[in-house]
């Protein structure tokens, strides 16, 4: 059997990227017929799995939380670059879509990603147990960032309508950045230990008996993890106007765009942290799902606060009230989940709730 590097190259996990990313450019600025955007499609589930093993692999080596932080960032920064992308070539059409794509993120990561990895712990232990105080911490953030920047601009009398003044916007992102960066450096250095997987009395996992990547292997698996991100955003890029096509002709909101697109981007996180659970690392999953959040809107609005300089039309972030709604319950569910630092499956059942209501009033608000 091949072993390091070589069995990497060798695996359809170093092809099917690289391959992903050939096709991207290929089609990029040219007219796709059904053809082609079905194998962009194909392109694109693969990435995602190609994704989630590199990230594992990275994951493994450097160890918690550095492993879900990681994932967390590079999804975020690609996706900035996708949601910039899409306003630049949407005009005052897309006023909207950073925050529809923002709220779409929080919404996936606090009740989808973190009510799959709770039913799927506690479906294999009865009891899924975490760090209270990380994870509370961690969902504390989420809150403040989501209601200063998306809930705030709905109440602010400076600027007609829900949007900042420049002055304003300057404040949140700033705001978002500071508390970003003070998250990022409890989370790896002065409260890691909050942050790591809780080990169960005389229960072997896993992760345990596999053996170590190797320092090639990691390395290997970061350059690899990052090609696939990128094709993961840049397919998913291509195969957007079929979505806007296929919303328009069912005539459903603009939104649904937005929350498709959250969800291509976000599957590599959701299947990382699901296997994560299974392996009764349930902590390693709540670190990737409120990790994506705090990084969706920690680096997301300062960059849209920054290229506001040159996009054109207006930038709209307050939410409405359904949202506004759908996100207090996610808060109080959330540190209902959290606080006790175990959960049953009727939490995870919650919160999946939770999230097929905002899917379903999504598409019909």
């Amino acid at each position: 059997m091949k072993t390091g590097t070589a069995a990497l190259m060798s695996r359809w996990t170093t092809w099917v990227p690289v391959t992903s990313v050939i096709a991207l450019a290929l089609a990029w600025g040219r007219e796709l017929p059904g053809f082609a955007v079905a194998v962009i499609g194909l392109c694109l589930i693969g990435s995602v799995l190609a994704a989630v093993y590199h990230a594992e692999v990275v994951a493994h080596r450097v160890g918690e939380p550095f492993g879900s932080l990681l994932l967390a960032v590079a999804v975020t920064i690609i996706e900035v670059g996708l949601i910039i992308t899409l306003m630049i070539s949407g005009g005052d059409k897309a006023s909207t879509y950073a925050r529809d794509t923002v709220f779409a993120a929080v919404m996936i990561t606090c009740n989808g990603i973190v009510g799959l990895s709770v039913l799927v712990g506690a479906l294999r232990n009865r009891i899924a147990v975490f760090n209270a105080e990380g994870s509370g911490a961690a969902l504390a953030t989420v809150c403040t960032l989501t209601t200063m920047t998306l809930v705030l601009p709905t109440f602010t009398t400076s600027q007609p309508g829900p949007e900042f003044t420049g002055d304003q916007l300057a404040f949140a992102a700033v705001a978002s950045i500071c508390l970003y960066g003070l998250f990022v450096g409890v989370q790896t250095f002065r409260h890691r230990e909050y942050f790591q997987p809780v080990e169960r009395e005389g229960q072997e996992t896993e992760a345990e008996e596999e053996p170590r990547p190797t320092v090639p292997e990691s390395w290997w698996s970061l350059g690899l993890l990052l090609v696939a991100l990128v094709a993961v955003v840049g397919n998913a890029k291509l195969v957007s106007p079929s979505i806007e096509g296929g919303v328009a002709a069912a005539e459903l909101p603009k939104s649904v765009v937005g929350v498709v697109i959250a969800l291509l981007v976000l599957l590599p996180e959701t299947l990382a942290a699901v296997r994560a659970a299974r392996r009764d690392r349930v902590q390693t999953s709540l670190n990737l799902a409120y990790g994506s959040a705090i990084a969706s809107i920690g680096l997301t609005i300062p960059a849209i606060a920054l290229a506001t300089i040159w996009l054109p039309g207006p930038l709209v972030l307050g939410e409405d009230a359904t949202h506004m709604v759908l996100l207090v319950l996610t808060a109080v569910v959330g540190a209902l989940t959290v606080v006790p630092g175990r959960a049953t499956l009727l939490q995870g059942g919650v919160h999946l709730a939770l999230f097929a209501a905002f899917v379903f009033l999504s598409f019909s608000p």
